[in-house]
């Protein structure tokens, strides 16, 4: 059995779309291979993977963004390195860059998956003026570049993604593997009965959100536009389900008609109790949690982000709206809690379009194909 080494800067018991994938993806690879994890120490509980070996590194008290930076110890990633026969990183922070920098120093076959654009992600999670961000842009693009052209395989989640990086100078070899939800966990449930699970009043309208929450994600602007909402529905809830390490919600957490939920487990009851799911971000490649939306039948609204755009088709599955224009998505969102034949039109269709096309099935069984084929 080949021995697997996943390098990460995202692992639970922080909650992100990467910690979420790779939550998913372990369980099921590692019948196929003996799997070690290097990670941060992130403060919570973790029970880990069964017959997975987890090797934990400390993390300083500096803070970029909404992220703790980890201490990595060298001299340790290279002996993990070193037992492995292929190396797959999912993040350009300290754990991914060393583990990197290893992998081709000892020729050891190298796999990064794109989790994100870090240039566009790491300006727009930042706060600070024009100059100085254009500044962080040129600088990250021009590291990741370097960075990623030393793998010797690149999964991406999109041939949008694919054709994005190669624009941007990565030459690398791409593999197209879409991400996928689990359609028998995200599954469709009676909207009231969930309401009152979670203690809110079943007649209500719930408008949610559910994952990492940083600037870029731009909840401000969902704030603004709910905030419009409630003008015409007194009674309407927004619900907010992840982790704040940015302070995003602080002005607006103790609202009475805001429910911020925090970083939990299992999100997919939070998701079954909401009428219209948004995703409001400036960037993103996937977006799983939007895809779990969808798998649990929600009317979902969104920026033209990423590879949203490729299973999105606007008025069919989902809408989409203007980046940072509240008052587009405020009407957006009136005119689905108005229509709730809409809304059951569009979330049949959104959840037919994950059984059909992103279960994790298919996922897993392309990720294996790719990771055998390296090994």
């Amino acid at each position: 059995m080949k021995h697997l080494l996943i390098a990460t800067d995202n692992l639970l018991p922080r909650w992100d779309g990467i910690a979420r994938f790779i939550n998913e993806v372990v369980p099921k690879l590692s019948g196929d291979f003996r799997i070690t994890i290097a990670a941060p120490a992130f403060n919570g509980d973790f029970s880990g993977y069964e017959n997975v070996e987890v090797v934990r590194f400390p993390v300083s008290g500096l803070k970029v963004a909404d992220y703790f930076v980890s201490k990595p110890s060298y001299i340790k990633i290279r002996k993990l390195v070193r037992n492995a026969d292929l190396v797959w990183t999912h993040t350009l922070g300290p754990v991914g860059v060393l583990s990197i920098f290893a992998a081709k120093s000892m020729k050891k076959l190298l796999v990064s998956s794109i989790h994100s654009i870090e240039w566009e992600l790491f300006t727009k999670s930042l706060s600070m003026n024009r100059v100085f961000s254009n500044i962080i842009y040129v600088l990250t693009k021009f590291f990741a570049r370097l960075i990623y052209n030393r793998a010797d395989l690149l999964i991406v989640p999109s041939l949008e993604i694919a054709e994005f990086l190669e624009w941007n100078g990565i030459r690398t070899q791409k593999s197209v593997i879409h991400l996928g939800t689990d359609v028998e966990k995200f599954v469709p449930a009676d909207r009231k009965k969930a309401k009152a699970a979670l203690g809110i009043d079943p007649n209500r309208h719930v408008v949610g959100f559910c994952g990492r929450i940083g600037r870029e994600k731009d909840l401000v602007t969902l704030y603004r536009a709910f905030r419009r909402v409630q003008k015409k529905d007194r009674d309407a809830l927004l619900m907010i389900v992840g982790q704040d390490l940015a302070g995003v919600t602080r002005d607006f957490a103790s609202k009475a008609c805001v429910m911020v939920v925090g970083a939990v487990d299992n999100v997919v009851p939070y998701f079954q109790a909401m009428d219209v799911y948004v995703l409001p971000s400036l960037t993103e490649t996937t977006s799983l949690s939007t895809m779990e939306a969808m798998a649990c039948g929600i009317a979902v609204l969104s920026t033209r982000v990423g590879a949203v755009k490729d299973y999105i088709n606007d008025g069919v599955n989902g809408i989409f709206f203007l980046k940072q224009n509240a008052y587009d998505l405020s009407k957006k969102i009136i005119r689905l809690l108005d229509d709730e034949a809409l809304r059951a039109s569009l979330g049949g269709n959104a959840r037919k379009t994950i059984v059909e096309r992103f279960s994790w099935d298919k996922t897993i069984r392309r990720i294996k194909e790719v990771l055998e084929v390296m090994s």
